[in-house]
């Protein structure tokens, strides 16, 4: 049976490069492992009166379900402000409630953060990882992935061009793999 990795882009928008990153990433899943790229879309924003009185929206149940049935995640974040845009945010705090229900727990993560600037995300990247820290989530230390310039990594189709980087966000997600293999209980 194959193992489950979500992949969690942190941006809504149409011809996101989170997202043109996260189907990159679908590519690279070796043998034994599907990679399944998550839409958090459709997700309200949080509000525990869902919880509290066991009106939990479709969407905010599906996600939960999917979430509970993979493996490990990978997020791939945009840097909105410094920080995780407020979709993976939310998706993570929906994820981890009920309290004492979270589908994060013990989940083998990694983060891929990127932009079109230098920074890659740099502050966005390490917000997450204090997130997952709480979350109980062992998060794959190095290689640490900041792919800085993603506008330019694509074509026409949003595939990502052949060269360097790519190169390296297929090693990453084989150290991924090898942490995974390490952290999965």
């Amino acid at each position: 049976m194959s193992k489950v990795i979500g992949i969690l882009a942190g941006s809504l928008r149409k011809e996101s490069f989170s997202k043109k990153v996260g189907k990159t990433l679908l590519d690279f899943a070796p043998e034994g492992f599907k990679f399944k790229l998550i839409d958090l879309s459709e997700i309200p924003l949080y509000n525990q009166d869902f919880d509290d009185h066991n009106e939990v929206p479709d969407a905010v149940t599906k996600f939960r379900t999917e979430m509970a049935n993979v493996d490990g995640v990978i997020f791939v974040t945009p840097e909105y402000n410094r920080s995780v845009p407020a979709v993976l945010k939310n998706a993570i705090d929906v994820g981890s409630r009920p309290y004492g229900k979270s589908v994060w727990d013990k989940k083998p993560a990694a983060i891929f953060s990127n932009s079109p600037g230098n920074l890659s995300a740099f502050g966005a990247n390490h917000h997450l990882r204090q997130s997952l820290v709480f979350l109980n989530m062992p998060t794959m230390q190095q290689p640490e992935v900041y792919i800085a310039h993603v506008n330019d990594l694509f074509d026409e189709e949003g595939n990502m061009k052949e060269g360097g980087t790519k190169d390296f966000i297929k090693k990453a997600v084989e150290s991924y793999i090898v942490w995974f293999n390490k952290n999965a209980e």
